[in-house]
């Protein structure tokens, strides 16, 4: 999962575009970039680290121009490069940059199509520069030194029609403006907005509408699956469809765990939603022990709080902060190696022993990928004298590896894979598990916006919405997701900054 965003202003874009990283930073922690334009010529500044590491005061002093696109990072397949970090730049034809939110299923043919038929080369192992790459040829086959907002709009049905899989995208055409494009399926999502002032109309693309909001930007809608806006050099914008069969299937994950809960994608409150997968919880809880002796609800911040909080009233049981939470660890799931996660959740989180002592205690998540949280966690709970520790699971049971750009391990990595949940229960010393049941969630989700019909829950029922994926292909996956893949990864990445040549880097 990444996060872009990018603005045409009439004014210096270097901050918006700063602020808007910021608040996009949970969806990636591993790398930030901004590039802006200014009289034809391209700034780019992007590294490894938080927004605030990579970005100081000389670097924002150079970032000129009133256009510009931003990306925050994490690793679909553990790589550390800052080679990798985004947005990416190709230089023929115009000039063109591009920040990408997903993963191209198709990847591996894309880039072999790619040096074979059009010649291009490709440098580094992203699906992000193959999608660059397959936008430029687009551009390029069209032949003309001024594109028309047509020949956008061209370009980008190309790109439908040979890229396959998940991705929400803003690319800058140097001397000619800013696009934002969704795939045919919506998967990730993409909002835009607009902001008056007195010199006129600005406009953002942002991955989600909180960073509309904090920018000032009215969110005008979401950026339809398939649909792409252009807003042009002179500030004007324009919108077309332009996939041949496009359906909405949002990634259900957004909702329980990606988004920000002060977000609205796809017309959804994620906060809304996060409230009702509570309650479909609380509301299962009771079907299945209407006698539970739960004394507490405690929350595993940060994610289950809002569930945690609509769980606990729901079944008439006080609510606790049991956890203080270390914010200078990052996500647990994500990080290679089992000894490695399990020492971070130690460090991330510390028990308040007074909520814990002689208590029977549902704990909440928003999800149990791997595990290694839980079992870690949970034996927290008992070491600080809780009686009993249940474990609630805002999500059902994940159990399918995701395809779609959120990092997600090998099948054989997933806790739930091959599993009951008295199986999983079991392996994580707890007393009790429930999961949410995949309908409830749906109608979580469904209820903020009836008119989608489907979304994209394949990590936990195995169907993967692009029709393109099989076992061949998860096979292959598996070999760059598993912990060894990915300790080997970074340790081929791991060199001195110094020995990276950058030629179009701000340092």
């Amino acid at each position: 999962m990444c996060g872009v965003v990018g603005v045409s202003a009439k004014s210096r874009v270097n901050q918006t575009l700063y602020d808007a990283l910021t608040v996009l930073q949970h969806r990636g922690q591993d790398a930030a970039g901004i590039v802006t334009c200014d009289n034809g010529r391209l700034f780019l500044r992007k590294d490894n680290g938080l927004v605030r590491d990579v970005f100081y005061l000389h670097h924002m002093t150079r970032l000129l121009g009133n256009v510009g696109i931003g990306h925050v990072r994490y690793p679909t397949a553990g790589s550390c490069s800052s080679a990798e970090a985004q947005p990416f730049y190709v230089n023929s034809p115009y000039g063109i940059t591009l920040a990408h939110n997903g993963n191209l299923t198709n990847a591996e043919a894309l880039s072999r199509a790619l040096f074979e038929a059009d010649l291009r080369h490709i440098n580094t192992n992203s699906d992000s520069e193959i999608l660059l790459n397959v936008l430029a040829h687009e551009l390029q086959t069209l032949g003309k030194l001024h594109p028309t907002k047509q020949d956008i709009f061209t370009a980008i049905r190309g790109v439908h029609q040979r890229c396959v899989g998940a991705y929400a995208v803003v690319a800058m055409i140097t001397g000619h403006g800013i696009v934002g494009f969704r795939d045919p399926s919506g998967i990730r999502p993409l909002v835009y907005g607009k902001r008056e002032t007195i010199e006129g109309t600005e406009y953002m693309i942002a991955s989600e509408s909180v960073a509309l909001d904090v920018a000032g930007f009215e969110v005008v809608r979401d950026v339809e699956p398939g649909e792409a806006i252009y807003i042009d050099g002179k500030g004007e914008l324009s919108t077309q469809q332009c996939a041949e069969n496009p359906r909405k299937m949002p990634c259900i994950f957004e909702y329980v765990y990606l988004a920000r809960p002060d977000s609205i994608i796809d017309n959804v409150s994620v906060y809304k939603a996060r409230l009702r997968m509570g309650e479909k919880l609380a509301d299962k809880i009771l079907r299945v022990r209407p006698e539970h002796d739960i004394d507490v609800v405690i929350p595993i911040p940060d994610t289950s709080r809002t569930a945690a909080l609509q769980l606990a009233n729901r079944l008439g049981v006080k609510y606790r902060e049991g956890f203080i939470k270390n914010r200078y660890i990052g996500r647990t799931f994500i990080m290679p190696g089992q000894s490695m996660r399990k020492k971070s959740v130690r460090q991330k989180l510390n028990p308040i022993e007074l909520e814990f002592r002689n208590k029977n205690v549902m704990l909440v998540d928003d999800s149990v990928v791997r595990g290694t949280t839980s079992r870690e966690i949970i034996q927290m709970a008992r070491d600080v004298g809780a009686k009993k520790v249940y474990l609630a699971s805002a999500a059902p049971p994940v159990r399918y590896p995701n395809v779609y750009g959120i990092d997600m391990p090998a099948a054989h990595e997933l806790i739930a894979h091959g599993r009951t949940v008295e199986e999983i229960c079991q392996l994580i010393s707890a007393d009790w598990m429930i999961y949410q049941d995949l309908e409830d969630l749906i109608a979580c989700a469904q209820e903020g916006n009836e008119k989608i019909k489907l979304f994209d829950c394949s990590v936990f029922d195995g169907k993967y919405v692009t029709g393109d994926v099989d076992d061949a292909y998860l096979n292959r996956l598996e070999k760059v997701r598993n912990d060894m893949a990915k300790l080997t990864q970074n340790q081929q990445n791991f060199w001195p900054d110094d020995e990276i040549i950058d030629l179009t880097n701000v340092t």
